[in-house]
C-alpha cells in the first residue's frame, strides 16, 4: 500500500486554497460496515478534506444521544476492531487522510503497539483520543511515532494555558478544539467559546502554524461558514450520523441525505469572510 496522506498535507491544501478543511466523523460499522464504508466514500465524493472513524465502544461518556445510538446500532451489530480497520484501509484507499478516533480503553486492550502497527499498515493517518492527554500518554506517542502517525489531542474552554501549550506541544496534525462544554450533538447555534478558544490556542500553541480543528454542534453550511472564519478545520460529526439514523431501512435516502449535507458544508467552508 502507498504511504497515507497526512492529515497536515489537507489542511495545507484547503490553506492554500483559502479556506477551513471539512472534517466529517461517522463511525465504523454504521449503519452496517459495508453501509458505513459506502457512506465514507459519499462524504468524500461530495467534498470532506479529512475523515474521522469511530470505534464504536460500550462505555461513550462524551458522545451525545445521536453518536451514542449510532455506536449502539454497530456494536448490536458485531463490529470488531478488524471492521475498523478493514474500514479505514478502504477509505483511506481514496487518498484522503482518514483518522480514528477512540477512547482509550480499546486500544489498550487491543495493544497499544499492535493497533499502531495495524492502523499504520491499513493506511490510517492516525488517532484522535478524546480521553487521553498527552501527560498520561507516552506509550502511544512513542508507538506513533515509531510508525509515523498522526496524534490528535483536544482543547477546551477550561483548558488552561499551560496545558493549551503542553497539548499543542504533543500534537500532530492537528489540535481538535471541542468548543462546546459537554457531550456531542448538532446544535441551532455555534458555541460562542469557539472563537476564543482558537485565538487561545493559536497564542498559546507550542507549534507556530499547527491547524486548530473546530468541534461539536455545526450541522448546517451557515454554521460551517461562520466558524471557517477563524478556525482552521470545521468538524462535524453528529449531523452526518442523523442523516443515516432518519432514514432506518431507506440506504439510498441516507446516501442522498448525506450527500447533500456534505455539499452544503463543503460549500459553507469555502464561502467564509
Amino acid at each position: 500500500m502507498s504511504a497515507p496522506t497526512r492529515v497536515g498535507t489537507a489542511f495545507e491544501k484547503a490553506r492554500a486554497d483559502g479556506r477551513a478543511a471539512l472534517v466529517g466523523y461517522l463511525p465504523a460499522g454504521f449503519p452496517s460496515v459495508d453501509g458505513g464504508i459506502e457512506a465514507l466514500q459519499a462524504m468524500v465524493d461530495a467534498g470532506c478534506d479529512v475523515l474521522e472513524i469511530g470505534l464504536p465502544y460500550s462505555d461513550p461518556v462524551m458522545d451525545g444521544p445521536t453518536i451514542q445510538a449510532a455506536a449502539q446500532q454497530a456494536l448490536d451489530g458485531g463490529v470488531r476492531t478488524a471492521d475498523v480497520l478493514r474500514t479505514v484501509e478502504t477509505v483511506a484507499a481514496t487518498g484522503v487522510p482518514t483518522l480514528v478516533m477512540t477512547y482509550w480503553n480499546p486500544v489498550e486492550r487491543y495493544g497499544v503497539s499492535r493497533f499502531a502497527t495495524d492502523l499504520a499498515n491499513a493506511g490510517g493517518a492516525g488517532l484522535i483520543t478524546p480521553d487521553l492527554t498527552p501527560d498520561f500518554a507516552p506509550e502511544w506517542i512513542a508507538a506513533a511515532d515509531e510508525h509515523d502517525l498522526d496524534r490528535v489531542f483536544l482543547v477546551a474552554p477550561s483548558s488552561t494555558d499551560e496545558r493549551i501549550e503542553m497539548t499543542t506541544a504533543a500534537c500532530r496534525g492537528f489540535v481538535y478544539a471541542a468548543a462546546v462544554m459537554g457531550v456531542t450533538g448538532a446544535r441551532t447555534t455555534t458555541s460562542d467559546l469557539a472563537a476564543p478558544l482558537v485565538e487561545r490556542t493559536k497564542a498559546h500553541s507550542a507549534q507556530d502554524g499547527l491547524p486548530v480543528g473546530v468541534g461539536i454542534g455545526v450541522s448546517s453550511g451557515d454554521q460551517a461558514a461562520e466558524l471557517a472564519a477563524y478556525a482552521d478545520g470545521v468538524i462535524v460529526g453528529s449531523a452526518f450520523v442523523r442523516c443515516l439514523l432518519d432514514h432506518p431501512g431507506d440506504r439510498a435516502g441516507g446516501m442522498r441525505a448525506l450527500s447533500a449535507l456534505t455539499a452544503d458544508l463543503a460549500e459553507g467552508v469555502r464561502r467564509a469572510p
